[in-house]
């Protein structure tokens, strides 16, 4: 596949006081003609550290922080080309695995969604695909060919455009966390198929795509949207009693691990930790 495929995707990244990925994403950035950056009201320049490195970009920025789904929607509404590239800025895609990924979408010119491999290191692998949680645990040997899931991990994602007007983007209730577990499974129960394409490899510095003035803040702010949205995603796919079930044994089970954790003194886990407690008590279906 010539490098003229490239003009077929638009590369979609949501950044919040993400800087410091710029120069890492600039390869592959540098030399794609249609690129979104969907900035969530970055305090560090991101947004216009991003029109400087590349003049061809669109940026979008908000003000304020949107979400991830929310600022994902904002860019991928100005998507014209066939497929759209959703790429957190702490993975690390080459050209070439783009081109590699856009072959198999037009080899299975049927499928909605396609991934890559992630990797944490050049030779550990991330679990990044399973079945849905809600039918099935997933088991066994990781995956040796392309092959359907039931769900991939939002850092990386190849949509092909057509397919996903059948089911619509990402669910703005969810801010962060879990956003990508509720599109597969709308995926998966409209029969749409979302394949895994292991050959192609992108690293993945997971929770590497922030920094700001309060590090212990920004881990605050991920154990609360993580309880929260675990708490949405129950609510909407299994049922209010589930999830209000779920609610009090998480408030109590972390309430009574807290003590554990100023004793070992982790400030990062402690942070993150507390913000679930709150994430849980402040948690309403209304």
């Amino acid at each position: 596949m010539s490098h003229s495929a490239f003009s077929q995707v638009t590369i979609v990244v949501v950044t919040f006081n993400s800087a410091h990925c710029l120069p890492l994403l600039s390869p592959l950035l540098a030399i794609c003609p249609n690129v979104v950056i969907s900035d969530n009201g970055s305090e560090d320049g991101t947004a216009a550290k991003a029109q400087m490195l590349w003049p061809h970009v669109t940026v979008l920025s908000h003000g304020r922080n949107l979400g991830f789904g929310a600022a994902n929607n904002r860019a991928l509404a100005q998507v014209k080309t066939a497929f759209a590239l959703l790429l957190n800025p702490d993975c690390e895609m080459t050209s070439q695995a783009l081109l590699d990924l856009l072959a198999f979408a037009e080899f299975f010119n049927d499928a909605a969604l396609f991934a890559p491999q992630l990797m944490a290191s050049e030779d550990r692998a991330e679990i990044n695909y399973r079945w849905p949680s809600v039918y099935w645990s997933s088991r066994g040997p990781a995956a040796e060919g392309t092959v359907c899931v039931g769900f991939v991990c939002g850092a990386v994602m190849l949509l092909r455009m057509e397919r996903m007007a059948m089911t619509g983007f990402f669910d703005e209730r969810f801010f962060l966390y879990y956003e990508d577990d509720d599109l597969c499974l709308r995926l998966f129960q409209a029969k749409q198929a979302m394949m895994l394409c292991p050959q192609v490899q992108v690293l993945h510095r997971s929770r590497g795509s922030v920094r700001g003035r309060s590090p212990l803040r920004n881990e605050y702010l991920r154990g609360f949207h993580h309880a929260q949205s675990k708490l949405i995603f129950l609510n909407k796919h299994a049922s209010l009693q589930a999830a209000q079930k779920l609610r009090r044994r998480l408030i109590w089970t972390t309430a009574l691990a807290l003590p554990l954790r100023v004793i070992l003194f982790s400030p990062k886990l402690l942070a993150r930790m507390w913000g679930r407690w709150w994430g849980l008590w402040k948690w309403s279906a209304l």
